[in-house]
C-alpha cells in the first residue's frame, strides 16, 4: 500500500495505519489527487478495519497539517465540481470509518485541512496549531463539513465566529473548547497519537466499532439501536473471554488480600 501514493506517505501496521499528507511544496494543501488517494485509503480501511492516524509532513516553513484546499485548483472549479462534493464526500467517508480516526495537528490546519480534522474522532495538536475556516474571505463557504460538524464540536456561537468572521483558534483556545484533547511538543506529537491508538487497540475491536456506530446514530434511533447493538455484543466470544478474564483476576486479587 505504501508505494501506491503520490501525495500521501503511508505506514501500515498490524492494528493501525499512519497516513501523512505529503505536499510540502504546497504546505500540504489538499488537491483532487490527495482527495482521491484519501478515498483509496478509506476503501482499504473499510475492507480491513484499523485505527487511522492522520498527520502532515514537515514543510520548508515548518510543521503544517494542511493549509487548506489547493487555492489554484479551487479557483478554476465551477458549479459542477462544487455539486460533486470532491472533499466533502471523502471527509464523510473518513468520519464513517469502522474504527476511530486520530488527527495529529501541527501548525496550520485551515480550510479543508480543518474540515479533514473535524471529520476525525480525536484531535491532538502542538503549541503552534492554528485551526479555522477562512473560506468566506475567499468568496466561498466551508462546504466539506465545517458548517455542521463545527457546531457540534465547539457550539454555535464559536462556530459562527469561525465560519462567519474568520476566527482562527490557537492551540490553547482549541483545547479549552475541547476541539483538541491534548497539546504536545511537535517532536512528541506522533508518539502521543500512537499512545492514544494503543489505548483504543486494547479494547475489543468489535465493541469499539459498534460503539462508534451507535454514538453517531440519529437521536430517534435510541434506545432501540443501543439494545440491538448490545444484543450482538452479548453473543460475541470476546465478551465471554474478557469478562471471564476480569472475574478471574478479581478473584485472584481477593485471594491475595485474604492470605
Amino acid at each position: 500500500m505504501a508505494d501506491n501514493y503520490t501525495t500521501l506517505l503511508v505506514e501500515e501496521r498490524e492494528d493501525r495505519l499512519h497516513v501523512r499528507l505529503n505536499r510540502p511544496e504546497a504546505r500540504n494543501a489538499i488537491n483532487h489527487v490527495m482527495a482521491r488517494e484519501l478515498d483509496n485509503i478509506c476503501a482499504s480501511l473499510e475492507d480491513t478495519p484499523k485505527v487511522l492516524i492522520l498527520s502532515g509532513t514537515q514543510t520548508p516553513s515548518g510543521g503544517v497539517f494542511a493549509s487548506g484546499a489547493d487555492i489554484a485548483e479551487l479557483r478554476e472549479r465551477r458549479r459542477n465540481e462544487a455539486l460533486a462534493g470532491i472533499n466533502s464526500g471523502v471527509f464523510t467517508r473518513i468520519a464513517k470509518l469502522p474504527l476511530p480516526v486520530i488527527a495529529a495537528l501541527d501548525g496550520y490546519a485551515l480550510g479543508g485541512g480543518a474540515e479533514l480534522a473535524y471529520a476525525a474522532d480525536f484531535r491532538i495538536g502542538t503549541p503552534r496549531l492554528k485551526i479555522g475556516n477562512p473560506e468566506t474571505g475567499l468568496g466561498i463557504l466551508a462546504a466539506a463539513g465545517a458548517s455542521w460538524r463545527l457546531r457540534e464540536l465547539v457550539g454555535e456561537p464559536v462556530a459562527k465566529e469561525i465560519l462567519l468572521a474568520g476566527r482562527i483558534l490557537g492551540a490553547e483556545e482549541a483545547l479549552e473548547l475541547h476541539l483538541i484533547t491534548g497539546i504536545y511538543p511537535a517532536e512528541e506529537l506522533l508518539q502521543a497519537a500512537d499512545a492514544l491508538a494503543d489505548q483504543i487497540c486494547r479494547q475489543d475491536p468489535l465493541a469499539v466499532r459498534i460503539t462508534k456506530s451507535v454514538f453517531h446514530s440519529p437521536a430517534g434511533a435510541h434506545p432501540v439501536i443501543d439494545q440491538l447493538a448490545q444484543g450482538i455484543l452479548f453473543e460475541s466470544e470476546a465478551k465471554f473471554d474478557r469478562m471471564q478474564e476480569f472475574l478471574s483476576k478479581k478473584n485472584a486479587d481477593r485471594k491475595k488480600t485474604h492470605e
